[in-house]
């Protein structure tokens, strides 16, 4: 039985003048239309091809070579094309748009505004569907993280606190203010790295690593670019966040540290507007 939303390898079975005929299985022969075979793309009887499985606009199963930019039970920020007395019609890469049934909307939404979406089976059409209701899939199971640990994140949504986002596809997480030191927005996908694992179950993330050995690294890096710009940087401790960002990817509150300690072991020296190494 083929997968409805998910990538498929299946074997080719059967040249028409319209396509490709692919065994799917249970669910019989699934027809790849001819516009979807690449020209350099293997198609010989018994060959087998990579495919995305979906359902067309009469509810047949159909293959094709488009790459979806989700597939279900993932996670994506999609952008609104058509709302219509049906629902609202989602861009998710494909010449038939994904529906975000009315049920399933959490705000109200126009064509050309970004929605954090969870894509979904519908269990009686097997039709692919989205919905803005997250919370439901999320944190369904135990986090087993270590603080410290490289994730992938999702932005979802900015709150009072920092801003909600998405661990791996399975939990919330939060990135606390003072942790944001580049431009976020929802719908952005980022590393981040476990910061803490609280008592009540929440998540703490850091947009940048975390613990001694982060320290260590960031030491490192700006020994090595002194060294590259003959001992001397202009940055500081009073240098604009944006600067710092963009030269080491850490918040202005870990450069300081960092050049601090350097400072202490007897490393560099702090002016105003530049450091230098002893």
């Amino acid at each position: 039985m083929a997968l409805i939303g998910r990538y498929n390898s299946l074997q080719v079975v059967k040249h028409t003048d319209f396509g490709l005929y692919l065994d799917g299985g249970a669910d019989g022969e699934i027809l790849l239309p001819k516009r979807y075979i690449p020209k350099d793309t293997p198609s010989e009887v018994e060959d087998w091809l990579n495919v995305f499985i979906y359902l067309d606009s009469d509810d047949k199963l159909i293959a094709t070579t488009e790459k979806p930019k989700v597939q279900v039970g993932e996670f994506a920020s999609l952008k609104v094309l058509e709302i219509n007395s049906i629902g609202i019609f989602l861009d998710w890469g494909l010449s038939k748009d994904l529906l975000l049934p009315y049920s399933e909307e959490k705000r109200s939404l126009e064509a050309g505004q970004y929605c954090v979406v969870h894509v979904y089976l519908d269990k009686h059409t097997r039709r692919i569907t989205a919905t803005a209701r997250l919370d439901r899939y999320l944190d369904v199971r135990p986090a087993a993280y270590q603080v410290g640990q490289a994730v992938d994140l999702l932005v979802a949504e900015a709150t009072d606190m920092g801003f909600k986002a998405i661990i791996n596809n399975q939990h919330w997480g939060l990135i606390h203010k003072n942790e944001v030191f580049k431009f976020l927005r929802s719908g952005m996908r980022e590393k981040g790295f476990i910061k803490e694992l609280r008592a009540d179950g929440k998540i703490s993330l850091s947009l940048q690593p975390v613990g001694q050995e982060a320290a260590n690294s960031l030491h490192e890096k700006i020994l090595q670019q002194l060294q590259a710009n003959g001992g001397t940087l202009a940055v500081s401790d009073k240098s604009p966040p944006k600067v710092i960002s963009g030269l080491f990817g850490v918040s202005k509150g870990n450069f300081k540290k960092a050049i601090g300690a350097l400072y202490k072991q007897g490393q560099i020296v702090i002016h105003a507007d530049r450091i230098e190494r002893v």
